[in-house]
Protein backbone atom coordinates (compact mmCIF):
# COMPACT_ATOMS: atom_id res chain seq x y z
CA UNK A 1 0.00 0.00 0.00
CA UNK A 2 1.30 3.48 -0.82
CA UNK A 3 2.05 5.85 2.04
CA UNK A 4 -0.38 8.59 2.93
CA UNK A 5 0.61 11.74 1.06
CA UNK A 6 2.36 9.93 -1.80
CA UNK A 7 0.43 9.62 -5.05
CA UNK A 8 0.89 6.11 -6.53
CA UNK A 9 3.11 6.03 -9.60
CA UNK A 10 0.42 4.30 -11.63
CA UNK A 11 -2.04 7.15 -10.97
CA UNK A 12 0.14 10.19 -11.64
CA UNK A 13 3.86 9.67 -12.11
CA UNK A 14 4.68 13.38 -12.18
CA UNK A 15 2.85 14.05 -8.91
CA UNK A 16 4.42 10.93 -7.37
CA UNK A 17 7.84 12.43 -8.09
CA UNK A 18 6.94 15.76 -6.49
CA UNK A 19 5.46 13.96 -3.48
CA UNK A 20 8.69 11.99 -2.99
CA UNK A 21 10.76 15.20 -3.10
CA UNK A 22 8.53 16.81 -0.48
CA UNK A 23 7.72 13.85 1.78
CA UNK A 24 11.32 12.58 1.88
CA UNK A 25 12.38 16.11 2.85
CA UNK A 26 14.75 16.55 -0.09
CA UNK A 27 13.91 20.08 -1.22
CA UNK A 28 11.55 23.01 -0.91
CA UNK A 29 10.41 25.57 -3.46
CA UNK A 30 12.06 28.99 -3.18
CA UNK A 31 8.91 31.01 -3.88
CA UNK A 32 10.72 34.30 -3.41
CA UNK A 33 13.23 33.40 -6.15
CA UNK A 34 11.20 32.14 -9.08
CA UNK A 35 12.41 28.91 -10.65
CA UNK A 36 14.77 27.99 -7.79
CA UNK A 37 14.69 25.41 -5.00
CA UNK A 38 16.21 25.01 -1.55
CA UNK A 39 18.24 21.85 -1.05
CA UNK A 40 17.18 20.58 2.36
CA UNK A 41 19.75 18.66 4.43
CA UNK A 42 18.62 15.21 3.25
CA UNK A 43 18.76 16.23 -0.42
CA UNK A 44 22.06 18.04 -0.01
CA UNK A 45 23.61 15.06 1.78
CA UNK A 46 22.83 12.94 -1.29
CA UNK A 47 24.45 15.59 -3.50
CA UNK A 48 27.53 15.54 -1.27
CA UNK A 49 27.73 11.76 -1.72
CA UNK A 50 27.45 12.22 -5.50
CA UNK A 51 30.18 14.87 -5.36
CA UNK A 52 32.52 12.57 -3.43
CA UNK A 53 32.09 9.68 -5.83
CA UNK A 54 32.62 11.82 -8.91
CA UNK A 55 35.42 13.93 -7.44
CA UNK A 56 37.43 10.83 -6.58
CA UNK A 57 37.14 9.57 -10.15
CA UNK A 58 37.90 12.98 -11.69
CA UNK A 59 41.05 13.41 -9.62
CA UNK A 60 42.13 9.81 -10.23
CA UNK A 61 42.26 10.61 -13.97
CA UNK A 62 44.73 13.46 -13.43
CA UNK A 63 42.38 16.44 -13.21
CA UNK A 64 42.52 19.16 -10.55
CA UNK A 65 39.82 21.46 -9.19
CA UNK A 66 39.71 25.25 -9.56
CA UNK A 67 37.04 27.95 -9.46
CA UNK A 68 36.15 30.66 -11.98
CA UNK A 69 33.92 33.78 -11.67
CA UNK A 70 30.12 33.53 -11.61
CA UNK A 71 29.78 36.67 -13.74
CA UNK A 72 30.92 36.59 -17.36
CA UNK A 73 31.31 39.67 -19.61
CA UNK A 74 28.53 39.52 -22.17
CA UNK A 75 31.05 40.10 -24.97
CA UNK A 76 32.67 36.75 -24.11
CA UNK A 77 29.44 34.89 -24.79
CA UNK A 78 29.11 36.65 -28.15
CA UNK A 79 32.47 35.37 -29.44
CA UNK A 80 31.26 31.89 -30.39
CA UNK A 81 28.20 32.34 -32.61
CA UNK A 82 26.67 28.86 -32.27
CA UNK A 83 27.25 28.91 -28.50
CA UNK A 84 25.52 32.25 -27.91
CA UNK A 85 22.59 31.24 -30.13
CA UNK A 86 22.13 28.05 -28.14
CA UNK A 87 22.09 29.78 -24.75
CA UNK A 88 20.53 33.17 -25.57
CA UNK A 89 17.00 32.33 -24.33
CA UNK A 90 18.37 31.09 -20.98
CA UNK A 91 20.81 33.88 -20.10
CA UNK A 92 20.25 36.21 -17.14
CA UNK A 93 22.10 39.55 -17.27
CA UNK A 94 23.43 41.95 -14.62
CA UNK A 95 23.21 45.50 -15.98
CA UNK A 96 23.45 47.68 -12.83
CA UNK A 97 25.76 47.73 -9.80
CA UNK A 98 26.23 50.33 -7.05
CA UNK A 99 23.28 52.23 -8.49
CA UNK A 100 24.93 52.75 -11.87
CA UNK A 101 24.63 51.20 -15.30
CA UNK A 102 27.54 48.89 -16.07
CA UNK A 103 29.71 49.80 -19.04
CA UNK A 104 29.31 46.20 -20.18
CA UNK A 105 26.63 43.82 -18.87
CA UNK A 106 27.61 40.57 -17.20
CA UNK A 107 25.78 37.31 -17.74
CA UNK A 108 25.31 34.91 -14.83
CA UNK A 109 27.12 31.81 -16.03
CA UNK A 110 24.91 29.33 -17.89
CA UNK A 111 28.16 27.39 -18.47
CA UNK A 112 31.80 28.49 -18.34
CA UNK A 113 33.44 27.66 -21.68
CA UNK A 114 33.84 31.32 -22.55
CA UNK A 115 35.36 32.75 -19.39
CA UNK A 116 37.55 29.68 -18.89
CA UNK A 117 38.64 30.00 -22.51
CA UNK A 118 39.76 33.56 -21.77
CA UNK A 119 41.99 32.43 -18.90
CA UNK A 120 43.28 29.39 -20.77
CA UNK A 121 44.48 31.72 -23.53
CA UNK A 122 46.67 33.39 -20.87
CA UNK A 123 47.88 30.19 -19.24
CA UNK A 124 48.72 28.07 -22.29
CA UNK A 125 51.97 29.01 -24.01
CA UNK A 126 53.85 25.84 -24.92
CA UNK A 127 53.19 22.20 -25.68
CA UNK A 128 54.74 21.63 -22.24
CA UNK A 129 51.61 23.22 -20.70
CA UNK A 130 49.41 20.55 -22.26
CA UNK A 131 47.21 18.79 -21.53
CA UNK A 132 45.61 21.31 -19.17
CA UNK A 133 43.06 19.37 -17.08
CA UNK A 134 40.81 21.44 -14.78
CA UNK A 135 37.40 20.83 -13.23
CA UNK A 136 35.22 23.15 -11.19
CA UNK A 137 32.30 22.53 -8.82
CA UNK A 138 29.90 25.44 -9.19
CA UNK A 139 26.38 26.72 -9.55
CA UNK A 140 24.96 27.95 -12.85
CA UNK A 141 21.81 29.76 -13.92
CA UNK A 142 19.63 29.09 -16.92
CA UNK A 143 16.40 31.05 -16.96
CA UNK A 144 13.94 28.15 -16.77
CA UNK A 145 10.39 28.99 -15.82
CA UNK A 146 8.86 25.51 -16.16
CA UNK A 147 10.67 23.92 -13.27
CA UNK A 148 10.77 20.52 -11.58
CA UNK A 149 12.95 20.03 -8.50
CA UNK A 150 16.44 18.71 -9.35
CA UNK A 151 15.50 17.98 -12.98
CA UNK A 152 15.04 21.51 -14.28
CA UNK A 153 15.52 24.66 -12.19
CA UNK A 154 16.76 28.16 -12.94
CA UNK A 155 19.78 27.66 -10.66
CA UNK A 156 21.39 24.27 -10.22
CA UNK A 157 24.64 22.75 -8.98
CA UNK A 158 27.11 20.82 -11.09
CA UNK A 159 30.68 20.10 -12.01
CA UNK A 160 32.12 21.23 -15.31
CA UNK A 161 35.44 20.01 -16.60
CA UNK A 162 37.39 22.04 -19.17
CA UNK A 163 40.55 20.74 -20.79
CA UNK A 164 43.06 21.80 -23.46
CA UNK A 165 44.96 19.41 -25.75
CA UNK A 166 47.57 19.46 -28.48
CA UNK A 167 45.57 17.39 -30.99
CA UNK A 168 42.08 16.29 -31.93
CA UNK A 169 43.03 12.70 -31.04
CA UNK A 170 43.99 13.73 -27.49
CA UNK A 171 40.78 15.74 -27.09
CA UNK A 172 38.68 12.84 -28.37
CA UNK A 173 40.46 10.42 -26.03
CA UNK A 174 39.73 12.75 -23.10
CA UNK A 175 36.07 13.14 -24.08
CA UNK A 176 35.47 9.38 -24.25
CA UNK A 177 37.54 8.62 -21.16
CA UNK A 178 35.35 10.94 -19.07
CA UNK A 179 32.22 9.36 -20.53
CA UNK A 180 33.35 5.79 -19.78
CA UNK A 181 35.65 5.93 -16.74
CA UNK A 182 34.01 8.75 -14.80
CA UNK A 183 30.36 9.24 -15.70
CA UNK A 184 29.16 5.80 -16.76
CA UNK A 185 31.28 4.11 -14.10
CA UNK A 186 29.85 6.31 -11.33
CA UNK A 187 26.22 6.20 -12.44
CA UNK A 188 26.20 2.44 -12.88
CA UNK A 189 28.31 1.45 -9.87
CA UNK A 190 27.35 4.05 -7.27
CA UNK A 191 23.86 5.07 -8.40
CA UNK A 192 22.93 1.55 -9.61
CA UNK A 193 21.43 3.06 -12.78
CA UNK A 194 22.25 1.36 -16.12
CA UNK A 195 23.07 3.76 -18.94
CA UNK A 196 23.48 3.72 -22.71
CA UNK A 197 26.64 5.50 -23.89
CA UNK A 198 26.35 7.27 -27.19
CA UNK A 199 26.94 10.17 -29.54
CA UNK A 200 24.43 13.03 -29.74
CA UNK A 201 22.85 13.84 -33.08
CA UNK A 202 23.73 17.13 -34.79
CA UNK A 203 20.37 18.49 -33.64
CA UNK A 204 20.94 17.56 -30.00
CA UNK A 205 24.66 18.30 -29.57
CA UNK A 206 26.03 21.06 -27.31
CA UNK A 207 26.07 24.51 -28.98
CA UNK A 208 29.53 25.08 -30.42
CA UNK A 209 30.79 21.51 -29.99
CA UNK A 210 32.42 19.37 -32.64
CA UNK A 211 30.90 16.22 -31.11
CA UNK A 212 28.81 15.60 -27.99
CA UNK A 213 28.62 12.28 -26.15
CA UNK A 214 26.16 11.34 -23.44
CA UNK A 215 24.90 8.67 -21.09
CA UNK A 216 21.14 8.06 -21.20
CA UNK A 217 19.12 6.35 -18.48
CA UNK A 218 15.52 5.11 -18.48
CA UNK A 219 13.20 6.24 -15.72
CA UNK A 220 10.31 4.16 -14.35
CA UNK A 221 7.81 5.83 -16.67
CA UNK A 222 9.84 4.75 -19.71
CA UNK A 223 11.18 8.23 -20.45
CA UNK A 224 14.87 8.99 -20.93
CA UNK A 225 17.00 11.18 -18.73
CA UNK A 226 20.35 12.52 -19.93
CA UNK A 227 22.59 11.74 -16.97
CA UNK A 228 25.84 13.28 -18.23
CA UNK A 229 27.49 14.81 -21.29
CA UNK A 230 31.05 15.03 -22.57
CA UNK A 231 31.91 17.35 -25.46
CA UNK A 232 34.80 17.47 -27.90
CA UNK A 233 34.72 21.19 -28.66
CA UNK A 234 37.18 20.90 -31.51
CA UNK A 235 38.94 24.24 -32.10
CA UNK A 236 35.84 26.46 -31.99
CA UNK A 237 36.43 27.94 -28.54
CA UNK A 238 40.21 27.92 -28.97
CA UNK A 239 39.76 29.99 -32.11
CA UNK A 240 37.31 32.38 -30.42
CA UNK A 241 39.62 32.97 -27.43
CA UNK A 242 43.01 32.52 -29.12
CA UNK A 243 44.09 29.45 -27.15
CA UNK A 244 47.34 28.63 -28.92
CA UNK A 245 50.59 26.90 -28.05
CA UNK A 246 54.10 26.66 -29.48
CA UNK A 247 54.89 23.11 -30.56
CA UNK A 248 58.23 21.22 -30.54
CA UNK A 249 59.16 22.88 -33.85
CA UNK A 250 58.56 26.35 -32.39
CA UNK A 251 55.45 26.73 -34.55
CA UNK A 252 52.29 28.31 -33.12
CA UNK A 253 49.36 25.87 -33.16
CA UNK A 254 45.67 26.27 -32.35
CA UNK A 255 44.69 24.08 -29.38
CA UNK A 256 41.81 21.58 -29.04
CA UNK A 257 39.44 21.79 -26.08
CA UNK A 258 36.80 19.70 -24.31
CA UNK A 259 34.11 20.29 -21.70
CA UNK A 260 31.99 17.86 -19.71
CA UNK A 261 29.51 17.99 -16.86
CA UNK A 262 26.89 16.36 -14.67
CA UNK A 263 24.48 18.16 -12.37
CA UNK A 264 22.04 17.80 -9.52
CA UNK A 265 19.59 16.27 -11.99
CA UNK A 266 21.35 13.03 -10.96
CA UNK A 267 19.28 13.27 -7.77
CA UNK A 268 16.18 13.27 -9.97
CA UNK A 269 17.54 10.25 -11.83
CA UNK A 270 18.10 8.44 -8.54
CA UNK A 271 14.56 9.16 -7.36
CA UNK A 272 12.91 8.07 -10.60
CA UNK A 273 15.06 4.97 -11.10
CA UNK A 274 14.62 3.28 -7.72
CA UNK A 275 11.91 4.82 -5.54
CA UNK A 276 8.48 3.28 -4.98
CA UNK A 277 5.05 4.16 -3.63
CA UNK A 278 6.42 3.88 -0.08
CA UNK A 279 8.91 6.69 -0.64
CA UNK A 280 12.53 7.28 -1.56
CA UNK A 281 14.94 4.40 -2.20
CA UNK A 282 18.65 5.29 -2.02
CA UNK A 283 21.40 2.91 -3.22
CA UNK A 284 23.69 1.96 -0.30
CA UNK A 285 26.83 3.46 -1.86
CA UNK A 286 25.17 6.89 -1.96
CA UNK A 287 23.02 6.68 1.16
CA UNK A 288 24.04 9.32 3.75
CA UNK A 289 22.74 6.82 6.35
CA UNK A 290 23.11 3.17 5.34
CA UNK A 291 21.73 1.62 8.53
CA UNK A 292 19.30 3.14 11.02
CA UNK A 293 18.91 1.43 14.39
CA UNK A 294 15.53 1.81 16.11
CA UNK A 295 15.35 0.84 19.79
CA UNK A 296 12.04 -0.59 21.05
CA UNK A 297 11.08 -0.40 24.72
CA UNK A 298 8.16 0.31 27.06
CA UNK A 299 9.82 1.68 30.18
CA UNK A 300 13.08 3.13 31.46
CA UNK A 301 14.44 -0.26 32.51
CA UNK A 302 13.93 -1.71 29.03
CA UNK A 303 15.28 1.48 27.49
CA UNK A 304 18.57 1.24 29.39
CA UNK A 305 19.04 -2.43 28.49
CA UNK A 306 18.17 -1.94 24.81
CA UNK A 307 20.41 1.12 24.36
CA UNK A 308 23.29 -0.65 26.11
CA UNK A 309 22.90 -3.60 23.73
CA UNK A 310 22.82 -1.24 20.75
CA UNK A 311 26.06 0.40 21.88
CA UNK A 312 27.70 -3.02 21.92
CA UNK A 313 26.23 -3.98 18.54
CA UNK A 314 27.46 -0.79 16.86
CA UNK A 315 30.81 -0.53 18.65
CA UNK A 316 32.87 -1.52 15.59
CA UNK A 317 30.74 0.19 12.94
CA UNK A 318 32.53 3.55 12.80
CA UNK A 319 34.50 3.79 9.59
CA UNK A 320 32.76 0.68 8.23
CA UNK A 321 29.08 1.64 8.10
CA UNK A 322 27.29 4.99 7.96
CA UNK A 323 24.69 4.56 10.69
CA UNK A 324 22.31 6.41 12.96
CA UNK A 325 20.76 5.37 16.28
CA UNK A 326 17.26 6.86 16.45
CA UNK A 327 16.82 7.18 20.22
CA UNK A 328 14.25 9.99 20.10
CA UNK A 329 11.90 9.46 23.06
CA UNK A 330 9.03 11.57 21.79
CA UNK A 331 8.25 9.34 18.78
CA UNK A 332 6.85 5.82 18.54
CA UNK A 333 8.81 3.03 16.80
CA UNK A 334 6.09 2.88 14.14
CA UNK A 335 6.54 6.57 13.33
CA UNK A 336 10.29 6.06 13.05
CA UNK A 337 9.87 3.02 10.78
CA UNK A 338 7.66 5.11 8.50
CA UNK A 339 10.04 8.08 8.48
CA UNK A 340 13.19 6.12 7.65
CA UNK A 341 11.41 4.05 5.03
CA UNK A 342 10.15 7.25 3.44
CA UNK A 343 13.69 8.68 3.40
CA UNK A 344 15.08 5.57 1.72
CA UNK A 345 17.60 4.31 4.28
CA UNK A 346 18.73 0.91 2.87
CA UNK A 347 18.60 -1.09 6.13
CA UNK A 348 16.58 -0.68 9.31
CA UNK A 349 17.65 -2.54 12.43
CA UNK A 350 15.15 -3.09 15.26
CA UNK A 351 16.30 -4.00 18.76
CA UNK A 352 13.85 -4.69 21.58
CA UNK A 353 13.92 -6.51 24.96
CA UNK A 354 13.43 -9.94 23.31
CA UNK A 355 16.36 -9.23 21.00
CA UNK A 356 18.50 -8.33 23.99
CA UNK A 357 17.58 -11.61 25.68
CA UNK A 358 18.04 -13.69 22.51
CA UNK A 359 21.09 -11.77 21.29
CA UNK A 360 19.31 -11.14 18.00
CA UNK A 361 18.10 -8.22 15.86
CA UNK A 362 15.38 -7.65 13.28
CA UNK A 363 16.68 -6.54 9.88
CA UNK A 364 14.40 -4.80 7.35
CA UNK A 365 15.52 -4.14 3.74
CA UNK A 366 14.24 -0.95 2.13
CA UNK A 367 14.38 -2.45 -1.35
CA UNK A 368 11.92 -5.15 -0.22
CA UNK A 369 9.19 -3.41 1.79
CA UNK A 370 6.97 -5.44 4.11
CA UNK A 371 7.46 -8.94 5.48
CA UNK A 372 9.39 -10.14 2.43
CA UNK A 373 12.42 -8.02 3.32
CA UNK A 374 12.44 -8.60 7.10
CA UNK A 375 14.43 -11.29 8.96
CA UNK A 376 15.60 -12.09 12.48
CA UNK A 377 19.38 -12.49 12.65
CA UNK A 378 21.92 -13.20 15.41
CA UNK A 379 24.02 -10.34 16.75
CA UNK A 380 27.15 -12.43 16.24
CA UNK A 381 28.78 -11.59 12.92
CA UNK A 382 26.24 -8.80 12.33
CA UNK A 383 28.70 -6.23 10.94
CA UNK A 384 29.85 -8.58 8.18
CA UNK A 385 26.25 -9.60 7.47
CA UNK A 386 25.15 -5.98 7.07
CA UNK A 387 28.12 -5.15 4.84
CA UNK A 388 27.26 -8.09 2.57
CA UNK A 389 23.58 -7.12 2.62
CA UNK A 390 24.35 -3.56 1.53
CA UNK A 391 26.30 -4.96 -1.44
CA UNK A 392 23.36 -7.24 -2.25
CA UNK A 393 20.90 -4.35 -2.13
CA UNK A 394 23.14 -2.27 -4.40
CA UNK A 395 23.26 -5.10 -6.96
CA UNK A 396 19.54 -5.78 -6.67
CA UNK A 397 18.70 -2.16 -7.47
CA UNK A 398 20.95 -2.20 -10.54
CA UNK A 399 19.60 -5.54 -11.79
CA UNK A 400 16.02 -4.38 -11.28
CA UNK A 401 16.61 -1.15 -13.21
CA UNK A 402 18.40 -3.01 -16.02
CA UNK A 403 15.61 -5.59 -16.32
CA UNK A 404 13.06 -2.77 -16.48
CA UNK A 405 15.01 -0.97 -19.22
CA UNK A 406 15.39 -4.16 -21.24
CA UNK A 407 11.68 -4.88 -20.96
CA UNK A 408 10.82 -1.36 -22.15
CA UNK A 409 13.29 -1.26 -25.07
CA UNK A 410 12.30 -2.64 -28.46
CA UNK A 411 13.69 -2.74 -31.99
CA UNK A 412 11.34 -1.08 -34.45
CA UNK A 413 11.41 -1.21 -38.23
CA UNK A 414 8.53 1.09 -39.22
CA UNK A 415 7.59 4.63 -38.29
CA UNK A 416 4.22 3.44 -36.98
CA UNK A 417 6.05 1.02 -34.67
CA UNK A 418 8.31 3.83 -33.49
CA UNK A 419 5.32 6.03 -32.64
CA UNK A 420 3.81 3.23 -30.56
CA UNK A 421 7.08 2.25 -28.84
CA UNK A 422 7.97 5.74 -27.58
CA UNK A 423 4.69 5.65 -25.66
CA UNK A 424 6.22 3.02 -23.38
CA UNK A 425 10.01 3.30 -23.58
CA UNK A 426 13.05 3.27 -25.87
CA UNK A 427 12.73 2.63 -29.61
CA UNK A 428 15.94 1.29 -31.17
CA UNK A 429 16.01 1.61 -34.94
CA UNK A 430 18.18 2.13 -38.00
CA UNK A 431 18.52 5.78 -38.94
CA UNK A 432 19.65 7.63 -42.05
CA UNK A 433 17.43 10.67 -41.71
CA UNK A 434 18.33 14.37 -41.69
CA UNK A 435 18.10 16.94 -38.92
CA UNK A 436 14.88 18.13 -40.54
CA UNK A 437 13.49 14.57 -40.41
CA UNK A 438 14.40 14.39 -36.73
CA UNK A 439 12.60 17.68 -36.06
CA UNK A 440 9.48 16.42 -37.83
CA UNK A 441 9.48 13.24 -35.74
CA UNK A 442 9.85 15.30 -32.56
CA UNK A 443 6.92 17.51 -33.58
CA UNK A 444 4.75 14.47 -34.28
CA UNK A 445 5.76 12.19 -31.39
CA UNK A 446 7.52 14.40 -28.78
CA UNK A 447 10.43 11.94 -29.03
CA UNK A 448 14.01 12.77 -29.95
CA UNK A 449 17.15 10.85 -30.80
CA UNK A 450 18.56 10.39 -27.32
CA UNK A 451 21.83 9.03 -28.63
CA UNK A 452 23.60 7.08 -31.35
CA UNK A 453 24.86 4.15 -29.22
CA UNK A 454 28.60 3.58 -29.25
CA UNK A 455 27.86 -0.12 -29.60
CA UNK A 456 26.53 -0.54 -33.13
CA UNK A 457 25.30 -3.63 -35.03
CA UNK A 458 27.60 -5.34 -37.49
CA UNK A 459 24.92 -5.55 -40.18
CA UNK A 460 22.93 -2.96 -42.10
CA UNK A 461 19.21 -2.23 -42.07
CA UNK A 462 16.66 0.20 -43.46
CA UNK A 463 16.06 3.61 -41.90
CA UNK A 464 12.81 3.66 -39.94
CA UNK A 465 11.82 6.98 -41.54
CA UNK A 466 13.43 7.27 -44.98
CA UNK A 467 13.83 3.61 -45.91
CA UNK A 468 17.49 4.18 -46.87
CA UNK A 469 19.97 1.44 -46.07
CA UNK A 470 22.37 2.23 -43.23
CA UNK A 471 24.54 0.60 -40.59
CA UNK A 472 23.72 3.18 -37.90
CA UNK A 473 21.19 2.61 -35.13
CA UNK A 474 19.79 5.26 -32.76
CA UNK A 475 17.60 5.38 -29.66
CA UNK A 476 14.41 7.42 -29.90
CA UNK A 477 12.56 8.28 -26.69
CA UNK A 478 10.65 10.98 -24.90
CA UNK A 479 12.86 12.66 -22.34
CA UNK A 480 13.07 14.87 -19.30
Amino acid sequence: MPKDGITPRAHDYSQWYLDIVQQADLADYAEVVKGCIVFKPTGYAIWEAIQRGLDERIKATGHVNAYFPLLIPKSFLMKEAEHVEGFAPEVAEVTRASGEELAEPYVIRPTSETIIGYFYSKWVRSYRDLPLLINQWANVMRWEMRTRPFLRTAEFLWQEGHTVHASEEDAERETLMILHDVYADFVEKDMAVPVIKGLKSEKEKFPGALRSYCIEAMMQDGRALQAGTSHNLGQNFARAFDITYTDQNNTIQLAWTTSWGVSTRLIGALIMSHSDDEGLVVPPRLAPTQVVVVPIYKNDTERSAVLAAIQQITADWKGRLRFKIDDRDNLTPGFKFNEWELKGVPIRLEVGPKDVANRSVAIARRDQPGREGKVIAPQAGLTERLTALLDAIQQTLYDRALAFRNARTADVTTYDDLKQQVERGFARCYWAGSTEDEKRIQDETRATIRCIPLEQPQQSGRCVYTGKETTRQVIFARAY
